[in-house]
């Protein structure tokens, strides 16, 4: 089968458009001819060697797709492991969720990893209040603009969206964000402080990493929750908490990554399940971005590193 294989870490151009065998299942595996998968910001950090869990060589990357299983289901599923940018892949047929016929394939990919960490870092980290103000740096990604959506769903009282530019903010608006200002941390406390109304806000989901961390720590109420979900700046720098500034302020600071949340009880296939049907319902749009044949997921990945992109992108075998 096609498959694209990473022969030695570097940039895009080790993914490699190569013949493979055709993986096999075990007994607790289904094979699934795959329909489309999912392309990660993740994904690149793997292909670079950067990842936390850096994968052995050779190796097939992708680590989520949708497609149909040979009795014909439409399955979703994760493949921790990698092996998704395929004509076919192997998942654990525990984890496999069937996909609502409503529910586009784009629209399905991007509930997986970028709508569990939405669901997770409002719901299990930040423990979201309703009433609360909340504030979602990169608003235009994947995770944020999901999280701009389920925040005003889980009853936040006022969303604030911060992005690089003018279309972005725009989006974040449109999809529900009472305001929406520029993320340079360059006077970003007088702008996220005037779209709250003069106010500090209740929680912050920050996925940029390096100053924009403190930038957000200065805007944090007391009692308030900053939530780092990821470093998509590549930043060197990592910022320096004392714990005695955060009891200062009554301030709390945590970390999410979704790899090992969903080894906790009720951490999967339950919100999945429900980002599922409130995407068939209409509820939440998961943005959609561009697809690439197989052969290009080098460009893919160029994009993406280019910030070129938004919404979810997908890989067509």
């Amino acid at each position: 089968m096609r498959a694209i294989q990473v022969s030695r870490f570097g940039g895009p151009e080790v993914l490699v458009l190569s013949e493979v065998p055709a993986p096999v299942a075990s007994a607790d595996q289904l094979l699934v001819e795959v329909a489309a998968a999912g392309v990660n910001y993740a994904d690149t950090h793997r292909t670079d060697g950067t990842y936390r869990a850096t994968p052995k060589l050779p190796f097939i990357p992708g680590t989520e797709v949708v497609g149909r299983t040979p009795d014909g289901r439409r399955v979703l599923a994760p493949i921790f492991e990698g092996g998704g940018y395929a004509e076919a892949a192997v998942i654990s047929a525990a984890d496999a969720v069937e996909v609502p016929e409503q529910v586009g394939d784009g629209e399905a990919l991007a509930l997986l990893v970028q709508g569990l960490t939405a669901w997770h870092v409002l719901r299990s980290s930040a423990r979201l209040l309703p009433g609360e103000s909340v504030l979602v740096n990169a608003a235009a990604g994947g995770v944020g603009s999901l999280a701009v959506q389920l925040a005003r769903h889980f009853g936040a009282a006022r969303v604030i969206a911060a992005a690089s530019t003018p279309a972005k903010r725009d989006l974040a608006i449109s999809l529900g964000a009472d305001a929406a200002v520029d993320s340079d941390v360059q006077g970003y406390r007088e702008r996220v402080l005037a779209a709250n109304e003069g106010r500090p806000v209740d929680v912050v989901l920050e996925s940029t990493g390096g100053p924009a961390v403190e930038a957000a720590l200065g805007v944090l109420a007391g009692f308030g929750r900053l939530i780092s979900y990821g470093n998509a700046g590549r930043h060197e720098h990592r910022p320096q908490l004392d714990p005695s500034a955060l009891a200062d302020g009554n301030k709390m600071v945590g970390g999410f990554w979704l790899r090992p949340a969903l080894e906790l009880p009720g951490a999967y296939r339950e919100p999945l399940t429900e980002l599922l049907e409130l995407t068939a319902t209409g509820v939440l749009r998961p943005l959609v971005g561009a697809e690439y044949a197989l052969a290009d997921a080098r460009k893919a990945h160029e994009d993406l590193l280019a910030r070129r992109t938004t919404g979810k992108l997908v890989l067509r075998p």
